[in-house]
């Protein structure tokens, strides 16, 4: 593979651990005042998007946009996933692994050269 192919991945893994913790970090501290907590969670999407923009700039060359875009939904559940076991302690039931295979099936599809 070369570059272009692999550099959204990388970038938007990496990405989407920012967007998590700006969007879902702050649940840990539910008593934090929101003037607080959104700025601070701002700072965070801010590197989001340092990472986001240049991922699909790079991989609309060799990508499509209905690709990209399915890519980042699929890494975006994948790092939430995790995130909700390891941060927030949450479990994932059966209900969540079904949807996540459906969206991969959705992938499959996106991806597909028919």
């Amino acid at each position: 593979m070369n570059w272009p192919s692999v550099a959204p991945i990388v970038l938007l893994i990496l990405s989407n651990v920012f967007m998590t913790f700006a969007w879902y970090g702050q649940l840990k501290f539910p008593n934090a005042p929101l003037w607080l907590v959104i700025p601070l969670c701002w700072g965070i999407a801010f590197f989001e998007y340092c990472l986001a923009v240049p991922a699909n700039r790079i991989g609309y060359t060799v990508y499509s946009a209905a690709q990209l875009k399915t890519m980042q939904e699929i890494i975006t559940l994948c790092v939430f996933a995790a995130f909700s076991v390891a941060y927030l302690g949450e479990a994932i039931r059966w209900n969540h692994l079904v949807a996540f295979a459906l969206l991969s099936l959705a992938a499959f599809f996106v991806f597909h050269k028919w």
